[in-house]
């Protein structure tokens, strides 16, 4: 058995109070409603049994009166109540498009998706925010539900999808995009032979996730239905990619804009826009003779191929000062045009390290910064930045949740 179990680095100072409402509310509705049903045999009278019986006519095949029988014996309240508020391909409903979100076929299935959510969910929703997370939650989980709709076979279109798996499987593809370096922990159990934690990384379990869980068993049980939403899996997975590439590419403009409004802001912003020139002359002039507001707003408004003319060197000197002068948006935006622009440069590691430490004390976003403070490592950048980075990192392993020291894996 192999079960993940927790990951890091995770957010400073941050209660994911949406992660923990999700969760809350998935336990209470299995524990208040479900629970009780499925102690419950079904009403024959009640005109959603009789459905629910057609609905296994159709999937079986078969009229033989006998089953039939066996089929009233065993069906439970909560058969007929999933059949009104699970999703059925061959019935759409907005409402159960979301209800259907809530409900759960037994413990395992609630415990296994309310553990997912909790290693995962508190990443993404510190990076989304709380309202964005949850609407991104949701919307992932309708795609998820209609990709199983679209993917699943004709035999399937009145069987009821429940679960929270198809949004949770896209915070994964949140998490898959946003936070590559992370690891998680995993529990591996082998009795008696090994009992061990590994450290392993987060894209090779959330790769082995999507495809030996998931693409492999979708294309093997295509038609013959394994009771598992494969489809809906992927389908969740891939929304969550997708949004947090098109947020990436909303964010980087609007960051970038917050960064010259808060530059513009501040004194020495009114003073440095008054007195600047308009170009990369107008920069270096700028810089060399310490005027360096005026420089940074310059570049701010460079277009790229001027930008790339900037030294690296240059936009480290820039991107320090702005960090000193508590403009984190603006240090940010040039540290990661730097990097992004010098990528063989002697001075990236420089550019990546000022990036790792605004993220992890500037803005409090320990998950965000590792990243960058690993690739100062991995660089070969100057003894004096590695140890720098090497102290930032030790600062966010003491941050984690559930400390214990795995041995870890590539």
């Amino acid at each position: 058995m192999i079960l993940p179990i927790g990951d890091q680095p995770n957010p400073r100072g941050f209660t994911p109070w949406v992660t923990y409402g999700l969760i809350a509310v998935n336990v209470a509705i299995f524990a208040l409603i479900s629970l009780p049903l499925m102690g419950r045999g079904a009403n024959p009278a009640d005109p959603l049994t009789e459905q629910y019986l057609r609905t296994l006519l159709r999937r079986f095949g078969t009229l033989d009166p006998a089953l039939i029988t066996q089929a009233l014996r065993e069906i439970s309240a909560y058969d007929v109540f999933v059949l009104r508020w699970g999703y059925r391909p061959a019935a759409p409903s907005v409402i159960t498009l979301f209800s259907s979100l809530f409900l759960h076929g037994g413990w395992l299935h609630l415990i296994g998706n309310m553990l997912f959510l909790w290693i995962y969910g508190d990443n993404v929703e510190h990076r989304l925010g709380r309202v964005g997370y949850l609407l991104c939650y949701l919307a992932t989980g309708a795609a998820a539900t209609l990709a199983f709709a679209a993917l699943a076979p004709a035999s399937a279109g009145h069987v009821p999808l429940v679960g929270a798996s198809g949004a949770i499987s896209g915070v994964l593809g949140f998490y898959f995009i946003w936070f590559p370096r992370n690891k998680v922990r995993l529990f591996v159990l082998f009795f008696p032979f090994l009992v061990d934690v590994w450290l392993v990384g987060a894209r090779l379990v959330l790769g082995f996730y999507l495809v030996i869980e998931n693409l492999l068993p979708f294309f093997f049980t295509r038609q013959g239905g394994s009771g598992v939403a494969y489809g809906a899996h992927l389908g969740g997975f891939v929304a969550g990619v997708v949004g947090a590439l098109l947020l990436d590419r909303r964010s980087t403009v609007g960051t970038e804009r917050a960064a010259r409004r808060q530059a513009l802001a501040e004194p020495w912003g009114t003073r440095a826009a008054e007195a600047r020139g308009d170009d990369l002359g107008g920069l270096l002039a700028a810089h060399d003779r310490g005027d360096l507001g005026a420089a940074a707003l310059i570049y701010l408004d460079l277009p790229a191929e001027q930008r790339r003319q900037v030294a690296a060197a240059v936009v480290a000197d820039l991107g320090d000062w702005l960090a000193r002068q508590g403009q984190t948006e603006a240090a940010l935006t040039l540290y990661r045009r730097g990097a992004a622009d010098h990528t063989r440069d002697p001075q990236l590691g420089r550019l990546l390290l000022g990036a790792g430490l605004v993220l992890l004390y500037g803005k409090q976003a320990p998950a965000s910064a590792y990243p960058y403070l690993l690739d100062v490592l991995d660089v070969g950048a100057a003894p004096e930045l590695q140890q720098a980075a090497r102290h930032a990192l030790a600062d966010i392993e003491r941050l984690q949740k559930l400390r214990v020291r795995p041995r870890e894996r590539s």
